[in-house]
């Protein structure tokens, strides 16, 4: 899971608009769009950006994270793609507007809060199709109704990271409308279109007309910074509407006002030459089906039902083994990515320091606090456990398993269920056979070379 600058006002917008306090600074806000340079023929790459451990908040938070299963949803939760006419719920670009949302989430243990788009598709049972990159990483979600200002929690139902899908449910809805579905196969070069969303994250739909430019495009995403981490998006509408940040998750509407897309990048961030305007959108159809495995339940390499599990430790990145060397990388992305997530622990692919507060205290290895509650201060321990071999604890969350179970800032983990763990990339890897609810041993040794053995209770983390 990464997190991209090109989402919003980050490093490449630049903008630090106030938000309610985190002290002691303003979080940091960056809005939902993965951007994209062309390189060879058809490619392109997301913006770097910050990306935090996961963390299952203490019981002071105000943040509610979920560790029961997703309730169960009707069979035909998911609406199929209309087969033409006028869709599902008759069409009109107004009525596809009441059935659009604007995403908000807090990331908590990233210092930021993040903006993007959704649409209603199940106004009884209060199911929002976005993209993954609009909810990840977030400790809580809520999803304002842009035609009536009603405000709702959401809550994930489950995410495809590959494919950049994600489908939440708000809590207790009521007064909704959903978006006229259209058919993504029938959609030909030429077709008029307008993509609407939560543009720049001003908390307004905002459209933008365009046409269909090509069809079945696929757009390789890397992350800026100079993480391994990438990922590739394929079949995609590809328009010249003006898709910005903040569009992502909303709908790519047809001349019938049906949603035949789903904006998820445009060239809007930076780019190396000249271009002309460029959106791209997920077909209604692949998005639909992903969201129909989602409802169901149906877990598989790719999609992750409900929360993650997590451990809540900030860690490295990347695919060296020698804590020593996690450190020195660490350093050297500070401030610039560096302290990733993965499935429940923090550790695969970028982070930031961000901008929130820690709390804690020492910890006897060379840092003066013991847990944090953003990553906010997080610096790199200076005294690491002596071994060769393993996952460097950068740092843990207050109220986390990791804290509970005593690891601290120095630390190196050693094997978890059973398995050795060396680079950050192998831990993701082992979390990610695991579920909250999973109590599972786990060694470390200390920055004082103690080695110690434990067990942690995973709990439920934010979205990968």
């Amino acid at each position: 899971m990464q997190d991209y600058s090109g989402y919003g006002y980050g490093p490449d917008y630049g903008s630090t608009s106030p938000l309610p306090p985190m002290p002691p600074q303003p979080p940091r806000r960056r809005v939902g769009l993965l951007s994209y340079v062309v390189v060879a023929l058809v490619a392109g790459a997301l913006g770097a950006g910050s990306v935090v451990a996961l963390y299952h908040p203490a019981a002071s938070s105000t943040t509610v994270q979920p560790s029961s299963p997703p309730v169960a949803l009707p069979s035909n939760a998911v609406p199929a793609p209309s087969s033409g006419g006028s869709g599902t719920g008759g069409g009109s670009l107004a009525s596809v507007g009441q059935g659009v949302v604007i995403i908000n989430t807090t990331l908590q243990y990233s210092s930021e809060r993040a903006a993007g788009t959704g649409m209603v598709i199940n106004a009884a049972e209060g199911l929002v199709l976005t993209n993954n990159h609009v909810i990840e990483n977030a400790t809580k979600i809520t999803a304002t109704v842009a035609s009536t200002g009603q405000t709702f929690p959401a809550k994930v139902v489950g995410y495809d990271v590959t494919g950049d899908i994600a489908l939440i449910q708000l809590q207790n809805p009521s007064g909704l409308h959903a978006v006229p579905i259209g058919d993504s196969g029938r959609v030909k070069t030429g077709d008029q279109v307008t993509a609407l969303g939560n543009a720049n994250g001003q908390s307004e739909i905002v459209p933008a007309a365009g046409q269909v430019t090509a069809l079945n495009q696929t757009i390789t995403a890397s992350d800026q910074g100079g993480t391994v981490r990438s990922e590739t998006l394929h079949g995609m509408i590809q328009t010249n509407a003006d898709v910005v940040a903040g569009d992502s998750g909303g709908p790519l509407v047809n001349a019938a006002g049906q949603v035949i897309g789903m904006d998820t990048a445009g060239n809007s961030v930076s780019f190396t030459q000249q271009q002309t305007a460029a959106g791209f959108a997920i077909p209604v159809d692949n998005a639909l089906s992903v969201a129909r495995d989602i409802a169901a339940g149906r877990a598989s390499p790719t999609i992750t039902i409900g929360y993650p599990p997590f451990i809540g430790i900030y860690v490295g990145q990347g695919t060296d083994a020698n804590p020593q060397d996690q450190a020195s990388q660490a350093q050297q992305n500070s401030g610039f990515g560096g302290f990733g997530n993965g499935n429940g622990f923090g550790g695969g692919n970028g982070g930031g320091f961000g901008n929130g507060n820690g709390s804690g205290t020492g910890n006897g290895s060379g840092n003066s606090q013991g847990c944090y509650t953003s990553n906010a201060d997080l610096s790199v321990p200076t005294t690491i456990a002596p071994v060769s071999s393993g996952t460097l604890v950068l740092g843990t969350i207050c109220g986390s398993p990791a804290a509970a179970t005593g690891l601290t800032a120095g630390s190196v983990v050693t094997s978890v269920d059973g398995q050795a763990v060396g680079a950050p990339q192998s831990l993701s890897t082992i979390m990610a056979g695991l579920h909250p609810g999973n109590t599972v041993p786990v060694t470390w040794v200390t920055p004082s070379g103690q080695r110690k053995s434990g067990s942690l209770a995973l709990t439920a983390g934010p979205p990968l």
